[in-house]
């Protein structure tokens, strides 16, 4: 069993940035792809971008240029650096870790964007 936690959401203006991390139970960089996912009101939830376990990185075209993906293997922690925030990038975000393991979710955090 994984727990993932999630921190760093909040209010942020259009052009703004937040980071996001999800710090981790046990570890995970070697052993799940890991990847945060985020879910607007009335949406499904979606891919926002992922890590695999041998460091192979991809991201949702809405995001790529804007979002880094990026971990800590020592901290057991993962991160999502957001620039040039948009209002449409308002939604909860999840942290997820995947493998034949299982599949563990964070509680989701908000992010709002917004002036």
């Amino acid at each position: 069993q994984v727990q993932l936690v999630e921190s760093g959401g909040g209010l942020a203006q259009p052009g703004g940035s937040l980071r996001l991390s999800c710090a981790a139970s046990a570890s995970i960089f070697s052993r799940y792809v890991m990847g945060w996912y985020r879910q607007a009101p009335g949406m499904e939830r979606e891919l926002v971008a992922h890590i695999t376990n041998v460091g192979r990185i991809d991201y949702a075209d809405s995001v790529k240029g804007r979002f880094t993906i990026s971990g800590d293997n020592a901290k057991n922690t993962l991160y999502l650096r957001m620039n040039s925030l948009k209002p449409e990038d308002t939604a909860v975000y999840y942290c997820n870790a995947f493998s034949f393991l299982g599949n563990y979710w964070g509680q989701g955090i908000q992010v709002t964007v917004s002036s």
